[in-house]
């Protein structure tokens, strides 16, 4: 290296080298409480994803809907057995923790999870308000000096008890400082930064990403790896649309140490920038597609947040937390019977449990792109702020995610999720008569719903999750992708130099650019608890029955035969077009006046199914996802579809494997398991950014009730609504 290049590569060094050290410094919060700096000059307001510029604003106890606002978090105390822990919980928590010689007598630790170990069901279901809450405990997954421990913290005595989770591979879910340090310590590397150079990148622009690397062999055991990309941003925000093709960094994560840099892709130009940049204020257009929309509600929004997680609109009430993993996490989800007033039970629990993201690319830089967004990433660690108007309408309440870092210490995760009343002009239920009748009936009901929405962005892809909560008691799950796609670098400019498509493994989307095939799973734990928790599965399979001969004018008609699943294997569901069924949660010692087992059941919206072969190492990781539909015995360590220890695992402790073991399910306490898939083929309508695609389930009444719930919802009057004019054009 000449003069020249040296001075320049040194003080290229210098400037990451304090970049570095300024976001070291910024990361973690203060240690005490009380320390949190949220005055209007602070740059750091109680979160690690977003700044704010305003003042304070504790809510009541019993809390209308707001506008966003900025919270100190110091005063919260928990009212429900559910409520997540505190910040001072928190701290109380990492300050018991550090004072055990287990931690004392460590040269390295990282707390990977830090959770409420939630009571056992019985406590929660026979808890009721004004009651002493259970004992408040703390569930921590750490790093200790390489080795995995699972922790049980009373925060009342202090006592820690380790927890024996069986021997199981792969590694918890990284932490924050676990992706972020593994960004930086490539460019310690000197061979990887002259690589750089000579891909004539300036280092100044350079983005990476850390990118979980499955399991595929005895090569990858027995320490922490990841494997780093990366991405020119020199002239464009979206630098995802602009990588180093073939270039890939092997990194121990625990010493951060590269183990190979793999250069295979030196003659693939990098795409260029321009038309990438997705900001609107990069857009040179003036026009307006659609004009301003709001929701207006002149007396105010109908849902109250009691206690900042009790959650009540309309007939349904639920309690509602952030999950540093899951998301979100509803609970105790009832509704009340119009006929008798009672709160009836529906729901235990329910939350996003894993999404399964194969790309379909299986050369060297792509092969092992099968994520597991959940269990490697944390869903909840990376959701982001929802924004006003945009993410969220007026008059949403926005809530706050309280976790821990991997040092312990509580930060916030601001305006997390978000809850609204929604009304898209949809019709809850109509009627009119014809004239022929003489009768002149119309009847028409509005369809509002509430929604309980958060938004996570890992890396490139955006995912939208919605639990949307019904007056007719149906429970709508909705999840929509956007973001940026994930793309390759090419040499083809055009398809007209390409012989065979199939062997592109995806789109050609613009000059040098391929969007890759890949799918997405998104599977759900839903412990259903239809009027208690005893309940049966029940496959009501749709068959055609021929008629016998002379005995009607039709040839066939369809029957419904119910099939109750004694065990596991029973209950294990693959959709099919040609052979319908419903799938139905009943609970058996519970009937309706004319005799029918009360019940709710699942409504499979458009799905996809995974296609990889059984043996193929990421689906033996994925193998929840071989059917659409399981039901397992109610069991606390069954939670994570993808198994406790996610990284870098073989696949030993998933769903797939504890179904295996076919446990009777008939009248007991049971979990159903739903996967919603996708296959996306990209088009060059997801350039440089995606629009909005999604899909739903519904979990929808079966003779839950005596008769339609909502006959007493009123019509909607004009005096009861506000008008607004429209603004006089110019």
């Amino acid at each position: 290296m000449d003069a020249r290049n040296l001075i320049r590569f040194l003080f290229l060094s210098f400037i990451i080298a304090l970049l570095l050290l300024l976001t070291l410094i910024n990361l973690p919060l203060p240690d005490k409480a009380e320390e949190l700096d949220c005055s209007t000059n602070s740059r750091w307001c109680t979160t690690k994803n977003r700044f704010f510029q305003s003042t304070l604003k504790e809510p009541s106890k019993r809390t209308k809907p707001t506008t966003t606002t900025v919270r100190h978090h110091t005063s919260d105390v928990p009212h429900h057995p559910l409520d997540p822990l505190t910040l001072t919980e928190l701290n109380k928590l990492r300050s018991i923790l550090l004072s055990h010689s287990l931690f004392q007598n460590s040269k390295t630790y990282a707390f990977h999870s830090v959770v409420l170990e939630e009571p056992e069901k019985f406590d929660v279901l026979t808890w009721s308000h004004g009651d002493p809450l259970p004992p408040r405990k703390g569930s921590v997954i750490a790093r200790v000096n390489d080795v995995t421990h699972v922790l049980t913290v009373d925060l009342a005595t202090g006592e820690i008890t380790p927890v024996d989770v069986g021997e199981h591979s792969g590694y918890p879910t990284m932490t924050i400082e676990d992706m972020t340090s593994s960004t930086w310590a490539p460019l310690g590397n000197a061979d990887f930064n002259r690589t750089i150079i000579a891909r004539g990148i300036d280092l100044k622009d350079l983005a990476c990403l850390p990118i979980s690397i499955g399991w595929f062999g005895k090569k990858e055991e027995n320490r922490r790896l990841i494997k780093v990309q990366c991405y020119s941003m020199e002239g464009t925000a979206n630098f995802y649309m602009r990588p180093i093709e073939g270039l890939t960094v092997v990194l121990d994560m625990d010493t951060k140490q590269v183990v190979e840099i793999i250069d295979k892709g030196k003659n693939i130009p990098i795409p260029k920038a321009a038309g990438t940049d997705y900001r609107f204020s990069a857009q040179n257009t003036k026009i307006n597609l659609v004009n301003p929309i709001s929701i207006e509600q002149p007396k105010g929004p109908s849902f109250t947040i009691e206690d900042d997680h009790l959650v009540k609109w309309a007939n349904w009430e639920f309690h509602l937390k952030p999950d540093p993993r899951a998301g979100v996490i509803i609970s105790r989800v009832m509704v009340r019977d119009p006929n008798t007033g009672e709160m009836r039970n529906v729901m235990y629990k329910g939350f996003t449990s894993e999404l399964f993201v194969p790309y379909m690319d299986p050369t060297d830089a792509w092969y092992f792109k099968t994520y597991m967004d959940a269990g490697e990433y944390g869903f909840g660690l990376q959701a982001m702020p929802l924004d006003p108007l945009n993410d969220c309408p007026r008059n949403a309440y926005y809530m706050d995610g309280v976790f821990a870092a991997g040092d312990g210490k509580p930060y916030v995760r601001s305006n997390m999720v978000c809850v609204f009343e929604s009304y898209a002009g949809d019709i809850g239920w109509r009627h009119s008569e014809s004239p022929i009748t003489g009768m002149e009936i119309r009847e028409v009901r509005p369809k509002v719903t509430l929604v309980v929405r958060m938004a996570a962005s890992v890396a490139n892809y955006d995912y939208i999750v919605d639990w949307e909560f019904q007056t007719d008691g149906l429970i709508r799950v909705k999840v929509g992708l956007s973001g940026i796609l994930m793309v390759k670098g090419t040499s083809y400019v055009n398809m007209n130099q390409v012989n065979s498509p199939e062997n592109l493994h995806g789109t050609l989307l613009s000059e040098n650019v391929i969007g890759v095939i890949h799918d997405h799973y998104i599977t759900f734990y839903l412990d259903m608890d239809v009027d208690g928790p005893q309940n049966s599965f029940v496959k009501v399979n749709i068959k055609r029955q021929e008629t016998a001969a002379g005995e009607s004018p039709r040839l066939s008609y369809l029957k419904a035969v119910r099939n109750v699943a004694k065990t596991e294997k029973d209950a294990q569901v693959k959709l099919k077009l040609y052979d319908p069924s419903e799938y139905h949660m009943v609970n058996p010692s519970k009937k309706t006046r004319v005799g029918n087992p009360v019940g709710y059941k699942l409504v499979p919206g458009g799905t996809a199914a995974s296609l990889l072969n059984l043996d193929d190492p990421p689906q033996k990781r994925g193998a929840f996802t071989n059917n659409q539909i399981w039901v397992t015995p109610y069991n606390r360590s069954e939670e994570w579809a993808g198994g406790l220890f996610t990284y870098q695992s073989k696949g030993e402790d998933t769903l797939a494997v504890w179904s295996e073991r076919d446990r009777a399910i008939e009248n007991k306490d049971i979990v159903m398991w739903y996967t919603l898939g996708f296959h996306h083929v990209p088009c060059q309508e997801d350039f440089p950014i995606m629009p909005t695609v999604s899909s739903s389930f519904d979990l929808k009444p079966v003779n839950f009730y005596e008769s339609n719930p909502i006959l007493n919802i009123p019509p909607n009057s004009e005096k009861d609504l506000p008008v607004c004019n429209t603004a006089s054009s110019a």
